[in-house]
């Protein structure tokens, strides 16, 4: 079954999270790498980095889950996604994720591999 996020595409599932208009309840970790995903691909880990960190924080503090916010976690997401993003020919993300499972269904084990 696919996520709810996948309704929208790349550009539209942007624009309503740096809008903070994104329904938080369909913003799942998938949804979080996906949006890293998004900005890697077209800003560079470094770009992207900065931009998730700063939009992130909005749209946290946009739903009252300022507290679910942690740089370490989130810098370590982006240069995961980036470190596989290296590996794989997928030009979408549904392909990518696909391609890199662990990445959604064992991320906290693959922090603590890597980091």
């Amino acid at each position: 079954m696919s996520e709810k996020h996948f309704e929208l595409s790349d550009a539209e599932f942007e624009r309503q999270f740096t809008a903070c208009e994104l329904d938080s309840a369909i913003f799942s970790h998938e949804a979080h790498l996906r949006l890293a995903w998004i900005y890697i691909f077209r800003d560079g880990r470094e770009g992207a980095e900065r931009k998730i960190q700063e939009q992130l924080k909005n749209f946290v503090a946009s739903v009252g889950a300022s507290d679910k916010y942690h740089t370490t976690l989130t810098v370590a997401a982006v240069r995961m996604v980036s470190h596989f993003m290296r590996q794989s020919k997928a030009d979408n993300f549904r392909d990518f994720i696909g391609s890199f499972p662990a990445l959604k269904s064992d991320f906290k084990g693959l922090i603590a591999r890597h980091y």
